[in-house]
């Protein structure tokens, strides 16, 4: 698909995300046990994130090096072919968004590994996708058990590179496999996000900013504040 074209995709996308915000709202908090006001907000950034990269397209070009002798220098983009992702149960559709709508904008098919507690969004975003008129095979859901898949997806030969967000054990594990075949991976992981008090501040509008940090999604986010 040319460019263009991609774009005209993920606008549609977008729209079909934005259509069904109250349905993701829904089954993304049957499967996490967020509120329906969190929900309904991934739901339109994941919109968001597929109409930005949709716009990104639109000024995307190949660059060419100022010439220095009697030769043409030219960067070319050029797309992996078939990546996979793999997403985190926490915030799915958000997540799911951040990774598919730039592997699609890019010019790959992409392999959606969904976490196995949290699997409903991203069957969700596949019917959407479908409705968008995407070319057949140009995006797939696999659910199933988080481990064993991910194995599978770094050992198989057709992938190109997979991204991965989730514990940091399991990143390691992703990495070591991926770097037998000499593959990139990207990985997002466990982390410690500290929150910095200045003695100058508004104490209260602190106050309301830690406790946002620590307790949204009860706590359970790769960003959540965990120092103080």
């Amino acid at each position: 698909l040319k460019a263009h074209e991609r774009a005209r995709y993920l606008y549609r996308i977008a729209d079909g995300i934005e259509a069904a915000r109250d349905r993701i709202a829904f089954i993304q908090s049957r499967d996490t046990g967020k509120t329906l006001t969190e929900t309904r907000a991934l739901a339109a950034s994941a919109a968001g994130t597929f109409r930005y990269f949709g716009a990104a397209l639109e000024t995307l070009d190949d660059a060419l090096t100022v010439p220095r002798g009697d030769y043409l220098t030219l960067s070319v983009h050029e797309p992996l072919g078939l990546v996979s992702a793999i997403t985190p149960w926490n915030s799915p559709i958000a997540s799911d968004a951040q990774k598919v709508a730039p592997a699609l904008a890019a010019g790959n098919a992409v392999l959606l590994k969904p976490a196995s507690w949290s699997p409903l969004v991203a069957l969700e975003l596949a019917r959407i996708v479908e409705a968008s008129g995407l070319p057949a095979g140009l995006f797939s859901v696999l659910p199933g058990a988080g481990r064993e898949i991910g194995t599978l997806l770094v050992e198989h030969p057709a992938i190109g590179r997979v991204s991965f967000t989730g514990g940091t054990e399991t990143g390691r594990m992703l990495a070591r496999q991926a770097a037998d075949k000499l593959m990139p991976v990207s990985l997002e992981l466990g982390g410690k996000s500290p929150t910095i008090v200045l003695e100058d501040c508004d104490i209260d509008l602190a106050v309301a900013g830690v406790m946002f940090g620590v307790f949204s999604s009860t706590g359970q986010s790769c960003i959540a504040g965990s120092r103080l």
